[in-house]
């Protein structure tokens, strides 16, 4: 029977096939060991089918194999090395909790001695770090994951569009907030360069371009698999020929999935939009289907390697992970040419400048009728540019450094009490 967007298949419906077996300081005294490094990740952004939670995932596997301790801070975080800092559920975000007892968790990081924090999402838990890492008189890292101006104008303005005076104001305030906080931190990163520009023109100097990683050994264009890709269109109810696009993410207000539908049932018969994540459910229609998010790499890099184009439509993206991933799998992307995800595809990928239906649609159409495979091996190289373990490698020199320059002392120093957007903490 077929699956329409309206229902969600079971959690083991990507797993058709099996994917067969995997291929996978100061110098001191010899005598004396060299301690472990400890990092701490705080972040909310903790939903297992978004980006920072992969990011950090990846991060902590490529560290402990240089011999780093890593700890992760988060709602809902359970297992080894990490620590529940609780939350309210926030509505329509896919999973994600609101952090809003600072005090708890700076305590909580003070308590897990780290020697070099990092805070992933601008909100309670980046003042908090603040907090601990004066206490501790360890560094304070921040990675700017999300366009807080952009989603403060789309939010403003709602249907009224981003370039209102409404829409205007609450980016330049949500800028303004930016700058305050990031600028009491010893280092910021950001995932594209137009990110960090945008950091340097509010005034954060200490921002530097730090892109994210894509584990090539597994995202690959071998990873495709025509018996499952069959299978695959077979269970959603889908002629074995149709042409099939995917699209890997929160089901979110701006990641323009309604866009993507809209394009989709333009292009006819024959073509289908696969969505993999989970938040509120997104527009349907006859040649939609949703499944569930897969945290399996293999897994994941099976279905981009096979199916015929990735298409992502989000106009605030920091990056665009899952598009790097499809891009090392040898599958062509078409994408927005605003921020991260523009900047990323950049002579390597279609990209389309409008939230218009019928542009995304003759871009599709485009790639599919094979005018982007010369784009195809400028993809291959700009991913391995970016292989996991060279960009992490980068990562952890830059913390190592930072450490160094701020050898651990204890302190009671606490910054001032910070605003979050006008709210008290």
């Amino acid at each position: 029977m077929p699956t329409d967007a309206a229902t969600a298949p079971s959690s083991d419906l990507l797993d058709l096939l099996d994917p067969g077996p995997r291929d996978v300081g100061e110098d001191m005294p010899p005598s004396t060991p060299r301690p472990s490094p400890h990092l701490l990740d705080a972040t909310m952004f903790w939903n297992p089918s978004g980006g920072v939670h992969r990011t950090i995932s990846a991060k902590c596997q490529v560290l402990a194999q240089q011999g780093w301790r890593h700890t992760v801070l988060a709602p809902g975080a359970h297992g080894a090395g990490q620590i529940d800092c609780g939350g309210l559920p926030l509505p329509a975000s896919g999973g994600y909790r609101l952090v809003l007892n600072r005090r708890r968790v700076a305590r909580l990081i003070e308590e897990a001695r780290p020697d070099i924090v990092e805070a992933a999402d601008p909100y309670t838990m980046a003042w908090a770090v603040l907090d601990a890492t004066r206490r501790l008189g360890v560094p304070a890292v921040a990675f700017c994951h999300s366009n807080l101006p952009a989603m403060a104008a789309r939010w403003a303005a709602g249907t009224e569009g981003t370039a209102t005076p409404r829409g205007r104001w609450a980016a330049r305030r949500a800028g303004r907030y930016l700058a305050d906080l990031y600028g009491r931190f010893d280092l910021v990163l950001a995932p594209s360069r137009s990110m960090t520009q945008q950091l340097h023109d509010w005034g954060v100097r200490q921002a530097l371009h730090q892109p994210l990683g894509v584990d090539c050994s597994i995202f690959q264009p071998r990873a495709f698999d025509p018996v499952w890709r069959s299978r695959l269109s077979q269970r959603l109810g889908l002629p074995v020929g149709t042409r099939l696009l995917v699209y890997c993410g929160r089901f979110a207000a701006e990641k323009n999935l309604g866009v993507l539908a809209d394009a989709v049932r333009l292009l006819g018969p024959g073509h289908a939009l696969v969505a993999l994540g989970d938040g509120p459910r997104p527009p349907g229609g006859e040649q939609v289907r949703l499944l569930p998010p897969e945290h399996d790499s293999q897994r994941l890099a099976r279905l981009l390697a096979s199916c015929d184009a990735f298409v992502h439509a989000g106009d605030q993206e920091t990056f665009g992970l899952a598009a790097l991933e499809a891009m090392a799998c040898g599958t062509p992307v078409v994408v927005s040419a605003a921020a991260g995800l523009g900047e990323l595809a950049q002579g390597a990928g279609l990209t389309v400048a409008s939230l218009r239906p019928r542009e995304w649609a003759d871009a599709i159409a485009a790639s599919l009728a094979g005018q982007s495979s010369q784009l195809a091996a400028a993809a291959l190289d700009r991913a391995r540019t970016h292989d996991r373990s060279r960009v992490l490698a980068q990562q952890a020199r830059r913390y190592r450094q930072l450490m160094r320059q701020q050898p651990r002392t204890q302190t009671l120093a606490v910054p001032n009490e910070g605003p979050m957007l006008g709210l008290k903490s």
